[in-house]
């Protein structure tokens, strides 16, 4: 007999127990827990392919995004036998953590189960976590800074990159910023190699137009300006995935942009915030942008 408030559900095979479903999580616009699994089932074509293979942090909002939210690194112990797990090394722990792996439908229904809004994936592999297959650049405005800031300085750092041969897709961060990924996909790339390259990038960048980009870590300094965080780029940390949904007062989404619109966004012409529906017209439309960041074999000069 189901447990009042539990839904079983077969995903591919396996047999989930979704719980409060008519719950809602995002108060503003009575988004659900079951419209936030809907939205994942229905973006997973496009998704998966971006989950697949990455350790991933959990950041968790059981009661919504008015109410409190943890991050979770270790994947929780109750999570099904046939839920695949990847070990990354914690040298402040001086121990393996067992992040979760959500590369399938199944996993991915789990965690929205959860409460686990927002999807954030390691720059690697598991399978070879010293070698980034990407470097990302996260454009973060500072106070009287926007996207149509943050918007013409990612065109300043795709031209710079072109200059240098590489080419780099762009995304909203689904919150108040743009993330820039450069594809690399190669073997011999490390962190030792992105973290400076990314760091040099912002500092040329903050060199040659000081009053619009700061490259320091220091908030005191960033109004009126983009902070480019070079500093992503580290084994340790992770960046919200493409189509993970983000916890603000509306859902919104971490969603591939065309340059085009980065364009039309640093004149002011588009805020680039996509909501859920937005979202799955536009991949419906245009399938997945970010599609080449995952295959694209590029070297830094």
């Amino acid at each position: 007999m189901a447990r009042r408030g539990v839904q079983g559900l077969e995903v591919e095979g396996r047999h989930l127990e979704l719980s409060n479903l008519d719950k809602v999580l995002y108060p503003e616009t009575g988004f659900t827990k079951g419209d936030v699994i809907g939205y994942y089932i229905r973006a997973a074509p496009w998704l998966l392919g971006h989950l697949e293979g990455r350790p991933l942090s959990l950041k968790r909002y059981p009661e919504g995004v008015d109410a409190p939210f943890f991050y979770q690194k270790e994947c929780p112990a109750h999570r099904p036998k046939w839920f695949r797990t990847a070990a990354v090394w914690s040298t402040t722990r001086n121990e393996a953590i067992q992040y979760c792996m959500a590369g399938d439908l199944p996993a991915l229904v789990w965690l929205a189960n959860l409460g686990d809004l927002e999807l954030h994936t390691f720059l690697a592999l598991a399978d070879h976590l010293e070698r980034p297959t990407m470097m990302v650049f996260d454009l973060d405005p500072g106070p009287g800074a926007g996207i149509p800031e943050c918007a013409a300085v990612a065109l300043d750092v795709r031209d710079t990159l072109r200059g240098l041969g590489l080419r780099s897709w762009v995304k909203s961060s689904g919150s108040k910023g743009v993330h820039v990924h450069v594809p690399l996909n190669t073997e011999e790339v490390t962190y030792d190699g992105t973290k400076p390259f990314a760091r040099a990038v912002a500092e040329t960048l903050e060199k040659a137009e000081p009053d619009r980009v700061t490259s320091n870590m220091r908030k005191s300094g960033r109004a009126g300006r983009v902070f480019v965080d070079w500093s992503q780029n580290d084994r340790h940390k992770t960046t919200v995935c493409p189509y993970s949904l983000r916890a603000k007062p509306e859902p919104t989404v971490a969603c591939p942009l065309d340059w085009a619109e980065v364009e039309d966004a640093a004149l002011g012409d588009t805020d680039l915030r996509f909501s859920p529906a937005e979202t799955l017209e536009r991949l419906e439309r245009t399938g997945d942008l970010f599609e080449p960041v995952l295959t694209l074999r590029q070297r830094l000069p």
